[in-house]
């Protein structure tokens, strides 16, 4: 009989709002479930006399404590021994962040993981979202200067966003095209997303949470007066929403095209009923505000799913 181990490779839990954070809320249904959850980083991930082994920890989590988590032993574990792994650490998407996954490849039809490995590494977060341009602004992907100062020309105001970030980092809003700014910034960050900017982002985004498939439940974020970005760690303030006929529509498009996919979790954004290009599948965020929203337990539904 498989262990009942969930092993989480993450970002440390100390680095992690532990009152927001989605894995620890994922963790919490589980470890309820007398499931074990054990933690790792993706740098103590190694193949090592053929099996694939994680150093870190086991860890009991619980939000009514003063210290909302416990370290309970450090352990070099074969991940083997688990029931399930999910793939839970920030992007960027960078070598290590591919190395992970061929890593895991190993094991992925021996152990359940959440989100595939080969999927999330042939799913860009940014990229993925190129065959959805006619749901999207107008956007263009390139590191070629003029065509971005052509884009600039026609739509006057435009985001710049790298390709391979996340959390709202390194996004800037173009007002006036600024030769030497746009070198320096396609210099750090290669290809970027040059895209119409959309005013009613003032208003805020709504981040869609995809399950096994289906389209879950949804919150809005508004960004913080004086800003454009609608990310919670820039301040932005979560509500409740619903979403429109045309955000349901191409919701459920998305998400069955996902599933296909083998993406099992993902979160996509819109910002005035147009996907914004964020099509997030490696750590996707907001389910436990969307609990402290609406009380619904979309953690639930996600272990309910996976083990169907």
């Amino acid at each position: 009989m498989i262990n009942k181990i969930v092993a989480i490779q993450g970002n440390h839990p100390s680095k992690l709002n532990i009152l927001t954070d989605t894995s620890i809320f994922l963790a919490n249904e589980i470890q309820s479930k007398n499931y074990k959850i054990f933690y790792y980083e993706p740098k103590n991930l190694s193949i090592i006399n053929s099996k694939i082994v994680a150093e870190g920890f086991f860890v009991k989590f619980n939000y009514t404590r003063k210290k909302k988590f416990k370290i309970l032993h450090k352990q070099k574990l074969d991940l083997m021994k688990c029931k399930f792994i999910l793939i839970r650490q920030d992007p960027p998407f960078n070598q290590e962040y591919i190395s992970t996954t061929y890593i895991l490849d190993i094991i992925k039809k021996k152990v359940r993981i959440i989100n595939d490995p080969t999927s999330i590494r042939n799913v860009s977060e940014k990229f993925y979202s190129a065959k959805y341009q006619k749901y999207m602004p107008n956007t263009i992907f390139t590191q070629n200067i003029n065509e971005i100062k052509k884009f600039f020309i026609i739509n006057r105001k435009v985001i710049l966003k790298p390709t391979h970030s996340y959390g709202g980092n390194d996004i800037y809003l173009l007002k006036k095209f600024n030769l030497n700014f746009v070198k320096k910034y396609l210099k750090k960050h290669d290809h970027v997303i040059c895209q119409k900017f959309l005013s009613k982002i003032n208003k805020g985004d709504k981040r869609v949470f995809l399950i096994n498939g289906k389209v879950v439940g949804a919150i809005s974020r508004v960004p913080r007066k004086g800003s454009f970005l609608s990310n919670m760690s820039k301040g932005a303030t979560p509500v409740n929403t619903k979403l429109t006929t045309i955000e349901k529509r191409i919701s459920k498009l998305v998400a069955r095209n996902l599933k296909k996919k083998n993406i099992f979790f993902a979160g996509i954004d819109f910002i005035d009923q147009k996907l914004n290009g964020d099509i997030n599948v490696t750590s996707p965020t907001g389910l436990k505000t969307y609990y402290d929203l609406t009380k619904i337990n979309l953690a639930k539904t996600f272990w309910e799913e996976l083990k169907a």
